[in-house]
């Protein structure tokens, strides 16, 4: 069964909100970034980025430090205030054919550490560590982890039932995203959803595993610090967006290759032959248009890519992923690239436009060689995640993406 509970979020005013809310930080360009802390001061940008205040780069514990007293700032001048009695978050966003409904609400640890909640990507000790520092120095949590959940009826009709009353919030971003968050409060609302979650066998990760890696990292840290422990401390907790799985979309990476690893374009393309059938395509840019199929572009053609079955062996549910069946068929044998997350001779690309771009990369001589996928299905992640297994790096990208500063955890 899955815990879930009410919290007391941390929130900005109403009339400030479409203000506060933020963008991830990687998001912004440096110059947007420093325009939207020049010009907002009521971004959650001035929180995170406490440094500008002073015109100074600041790292380490010092920034933990002066996170927290801008944190303090936002309360003291009531850009943020901290809500009367402990509820769930139902938050929507939209833009154009996009719609997405979840909520906020508090997971707790001990479904991560006995895998109610599921991971399905490996995380990095020191990242682990910095960031359940960097919470136990500030005392709050603004990132949620993205959680999804097989689409349940009871929780359906809740959130229908919900959505129908006035949103507290209710604005539109300069990036078009429609912004909407109802406070759920009422206790027979709570009660029902609290139950419906009872029910279910697994939450599944979807972005945040360093996030939930390190919440349960600080409580253990806190746990062993606090000698009246009871198990109910907000420590014990961590802030999630839950979403239904149909309410989240996946898209997929491009892979990047800066050369070919000594081998002529002719030469590469023999290798290929042993695991692939090859077709060259008159028209593109292309896309895949099924699973095992891959789209190639390497000196100015498109290619198409299919897998030689005889060749390969599906031997569990990593062994059919596309990201895995490159890596181990075309990236790690031929191209020499074993260290996906770290290896310089490679990189990522996502988008609307991301095989153009992949296209024009290597058009213009940046990179040698491109690879399109089809995006990873939820099927997928969840047959990973169940069977304790760990997808490659960069295998998706979903959506929705959640703005910062609209509701916060205090621990």
């Amino acid at each position: 069964m899955a815990f879930i509970k009410p919290f007391k979020a941390i929130r900005p005013t109403k009339d400030k909100v479409s203000f506060v809310a933020s963008r991830s930080y990687e998001e912004y360009s440096k110059d947007e970034l420093k325009s939207v802390l020049q010009y907002n001061p009521f971004s959650f940008l001035h929180i995170i980025n406490p440094g500008f205040k002073f015109h100074k780069n600041i790292t380490g514990k010092e920034r933990f430090h002066l996170v927290q007293n801008r944190y303090l700032e936002f309360l003291e001048e009531n850009t943020l205030k901290k809500d009367e009695d402990a509820s769930f978050y139902l938050y929507q966003i939209e833009k154009d054919d996009f719609k997405s409904l979840g909520f906020f609400c508090a997971c707790s640890v001990a479904d991560y550490r006995n895998d109610i909640i599921k991971k399905h990507e490996d995380t990095l000790k020191h990242r682990e560590e910095l960031f359940a520092d960097y919470l136990h120095t500030v005392g709050f949590n603004a990132e949620p982890v993205l959680m999804t959940y097989a689409d349940n009826e009871v929780v359906w009709d809740v959130f229908q039932q919900e959505t129908q009353r006035k949103p507290v919030y209710d604005f539109t971003t300069t990036d078009r995203f429609n912004h909407s968050l109802w406070k759920i409060s009422n206790k027979e609302s709570i009660a029902k959803l609290e139950a419906a979650f009872a029910e279910m066998d697994a939450l599944y990760i979807a972005d945040g595993h360093h996030r939930s890696a390190s919440s349960n990292l600080l409580a253990q840290q806190m746990e062993s610090e606090n000698k009246g422990h009871n198990g109910e401390e907000a420590y014990n907790y961590f802030m999630a967006y839950l979403i239904p799985e149909s309410q989240i979309r996946i898209y997929e990476f491009n892979r990047m290759v800066k050369d070919l690893n000594g081998f002529s374009k002719e030469e590469f393309l023999i290798q290929l032959d042993a695991q692939f059938r090859i077709e060259k395509q008159e028209e593109g840019p292309l896309r895949p248009s099924k699973k095992h199929q891959f789209s190639m572009y390497l000196g100015g053609e498109f290619y198409s890519l299919y897998l030689r079955n005889i060749n390969y062996s599906f031997s569990d549910a990593l062994s059919q992923l596309d990201t895995q069946i490159l890596y181990k068929t075309i990236l790690e044998p031929i191209l020499g690239i074993s260290d996906l997350r770290n290896d310089k001779r490679i990189a990522y690309g996502y988008g609307k436009n991301n095989l153009i771009q992949m296209k024009d990369s290597v058009d213009n001589g940046k990179f040698a060689v491109g690879f399109s996928l089809m995006p990873t299905t939820i099927e997928e992640i969840k047959a990973i995640a169940d069977a304790g297994l760990v997808m490659p790096p960069k295998s998706t990208y979903i959506e929705p993406k959640l703005r910062s500063g609209l509701a916060i955890y205090e621990l």
